[in-house]
């Protein structure tokens, strides 16, 4: 038998209406009551009905998520962030996977619409400006996450990529490489674009010679970074150090160096990006830049609650500092 609000108010000691205030976030109640009432509701199982929710005007405490690749460590971690800070807040997350593909993206952005969800989270590569537009026009509470497009004013929550680029970088320069490759996925995403743009500013700085064939565009996955990696360390222009920006992908390249019988860090130093749990359990553990993943998702999400609950939300671009971890897989370049 489906459970109703009369089941959660009966076992919660409340009345209908202090129920009904929970789920709306509506009226006086005190932390400890709304606490109890969506423990009891999460024991229960009770889902409010969102459709009755939306038919009647009232908002359905739900926000949607698009992410581009579930398989990712850093975007499952985010997910899982924000769909805790969601619930904290009272609100119910959607979560989308559109596999890197533009076309799902935006099936997707109308689908969270038409569900009537209060706001939606993006964290993809996004090239529907056009549908964008149109729910910005709208007023419709959209934020973005690892990502930004700064054409628009819209909320936004991201690391400082060209300082974590730049701080990647010249670790493996002060390490007296200067053989240095770099492997992204596309350069339309401003993450990948600052943290290039940090690579080729410290070479410049630094003296060191600017080789196209030493930058490796890719997919963002393990495998994707094997075959990239297999290909650049089998060639000519073999790297002393790689600096992927992405953990899976310095995955990847681990794969490929262990395949051609190399040895990370005496042969080849490797720095990756995201600190995500993939950097601590490889042999030898990652030397990473660490996003702060947690404040990420929990900002996001605030910041998405204020576009849903007021009426004149100041959008803000939050950028929040990287943090270098150097671990064992780089090491001092001996052959400089």
């Amino acid at each position: 038998m489906k459970v109703t609000i009369y089941d959660v108010a009966k076992k919660a000691g409340v009345s209908i209406a202090t129920v009904s205030r929970v789920i709306n976030n509506t009226g006086r109640i005190s932390e400890k009551t709304r606490k109890k009432v969506l423990e009891v509701m999460e024991t229960l199982h009770y889902q409010p009905s969102i459709v009755a929710s939306a038919l009647t005007g009232k908002r359905t405490r739900t926000i949607g998520l698009i992410i581009p690749d579930v398989a990712n460590p850093f975007f499952s971690e985010i997910a899982r962030k924000v769909e805790d800070r969601g619930r904290e807040l009272g609100f119910n997350v959607l979560m989308c996977n559109t596999d890197n593909n533009p076309d799902t993206e935006e099936m997707y952005l109308s689908l969270l619409k038409q569900k009537s969800v209060d706001g939606i989270i993006i964290g993809t590569t996004t090239k529907n400006y056009t549908v964008l537009n149109e729910l910005l026009r709208e007023n419709f509470p959209i934020a973005l996450i690892a990502q930004d497009i700064p054409e628009l004013a819209i909320d936004v929550v991201r690391v400082d990529d060209f300082l974590g680029g730049y701080l990647a970088t010249s670790h493996l320069v002060s390490l007296g490489h200067k053989k240095i490759a770099i492997m992204l996925g596309n350069l339309s995403r401003t993450s990948d674009k600052y943290r290039f743009q940090a690579y080729r500013q410290v070479l410049e700085e630094n003296g060191l010679e600017y080789n196209e064939k030493l930058v490796i565009c890719t997919d963002y996955s393990m495998e994707d970074g094997k075959r990239a990696a297999l290909e650049l360390l089998k060639s000519s222009q073999r790297p002393t150090a790689i600096f992927a920006c992405f953990d899976a992908l310095a995955v990847g390249v681990y794969q490929a160096a262990k395949e051609l019988g190399l040895n990370i860090p005496n042969d080849l130093s490797v720095v990756g990006f995201d600190n995500t749990i993939l950097a601590t359990i490889v042999d030898p553990p990652l030397t990473t830049i660490a996003q702060p993943i947690d404040e990420m998702g929990r900002q996001v999400v605030d910041l998405l609650v204020r576009g849903i609950e007021e009426e004149k939300h100041t959008k803000q671009r939050v950028i929040l500092p990287p943090e270098l971890i150097i671990r064992n897989s780089t090491k001092e370049n001996v052959s400089k």
